[in-house]
């Protein structure tokens, strides 16, 4: 097990191959929440679009997150994880909105058709990498 910063070259490429992860909040009650997110990794900051919803509501009141990527094996020798700890900032315009978005998009196309992401009705959450610790690597 690894904790370090920033992410190794094998952590970086799990991340980026993952489809979904799970985003860390905390309710402003005190109460851990955890959801599915599909994030872009860019650089040393998770990019990842969401609806004014309640994981908006708790880093509003509370940025500090955890996101969980694993791989499960029934060969437990051969488990991966990475948790990416940080600090979650709102974007919800401009460039970098749009920048991040094309990000969203290019990883995941249904966005677009699907669940298009459109200044005014989503928010993009950037994740600025703190610590990162890691298995099976």
């Amino acid at each position: 097990m690894s904790d370090a910063l920033p992410l190794t070259p094998a952590e970086t490429e799990f991340v980026e191959r993952q489809r979904v992860a799970h985003l860390a909040t905390v309710y402003p009650d005190g109460r851990p929440h955890v959801v599915p997110i599909s994030p872009v990794l860019d650089l040393d900051r998770l990019v990842f679009a969401s609806e004014l919803n309640q994981k908006i509501v708790n880093i509003r009141a509370n940025p500090v997150v955890a996101v969980g990527f694993d791989h499960y094996t029934e060969v437990w020798a051969s488990l991966q994880g990475v948790v990416i700890h940080g600090q979650a900032y709102l974007v919800d315009s401009g460039f970098e909105f749009r920048r991040d978005r094309d990000l969203l998009y290019e990883k995941y196309t249904q966005y677009a058709t699907d669940a298009p992401i459109e200044e005014g009705e989503s928010v993009i959450v950037e994740v600025r990498v703190d610590r990162v610790v890691s298995w099976g690597f």
